[in-house]
């Protein structure tokens, strides 16, 4: 089932410094939107504060018309939330399969939880040739398959991706953002933060252009894509 998104006046400080001021916007049912933004514009606090694992200054957040602002993490993913964090942040030393079993630690219904592994392996068919390889020995792209894999294994309504293709081989990027269009079409909502902004707004439905945490353009993927700002600043052109 998908789920809405609202966020209204989301504030975010790291002590005296505001890292994200008075971020509004929504992703609705099905969507697929991207934020896009140089480092250190707030792009990742506004996920983390999503998920619960930044406390915030000011605003509220709604899934699915439920006011979630002060809802602790472990609750969010129960209400449908997943994050594939920046860095995976995979349990190394456990192996592909216990770290895919660990992604539905909140459910309760086996056969549920085997046909979505099921899913998950035939969205990445190799993992199931590393099932049972410790994640840590992974290649990095690999890696990356086991943590969107075990978000998957929550059976999320809202999926928050963080930098999925960072340091990817571009063919490897070609696949994760695949999955990630297979993932929206069957239902699950998406929003994502990319740093390769042209390969994002290609798939994206919408997209936000966050600068020093604030939203600055906002916009259709492909409109985004063909605006002189966007391309100057982000796309490499000279306009």
């Amino acid at each position: 089932m998908s789920v809405t998104l609202r966020v209204h006046d989301l504030t975010v400080a790291y002590g005296a410094i505001s890292a994200v001021r008075g971020v509004s916007f929504s992703v609705e049912a099905g969507e697929l939107v991207t934020i896009i933004g140089a480092n250190g514009a707030g792009k990742t606090t506004v996920l983390n504060a999503l998920c619960g694992l930044r406390t915030i200054r000011g605003g509220m957040i709604e899934i699915g018309g439920e006011d979630i602002t002060d809802m602790p993490p472990h609750e969010r993913v129960r209400r449908g939330v997943a994050q594939v964090p920046e860095g995976r942040r995979l349990f190394g030393r456990m192996s592909v399969a216990e770290n895919l079993e660990i992604g539905g630690y909140t459910r309760s219904d086996s056969a549920g939880k085997r046909k979505d592994l099921d899913h998950v392996l035939d969205l990445f068919p190799r993992l199931k040739e590393r099932y049972r390889q410790l994640a840590g020995t992974l290649s990095g792209g690999e890696q990356q398959m086991v943590a969107m894999g075990r978000a998957l294994m929550c059976r999320p309504r809202f999926l928050l991706l963080d930098e999925p293709t960072m340091g990817l081989a571009p063919q490897i990027v070609d696949l994760v953002l695949d999955a990630v269009k297979r993932v929206n079409a069957e239902g699950v909502t998406v929003l994502l933060v990319e740093q390769n902004a042209y390969r994002a707004l290609e798939i994206a439905d919408r997209a936000f252009v966050l600068e020093s945490g604030e939203i600055s353009l906002t916009g259709a993927g492909p409109d985004l894509l063909n605006h002189p700002r966007v391309r100057s600043a982000y796309l490499g052109y000279d306009e």
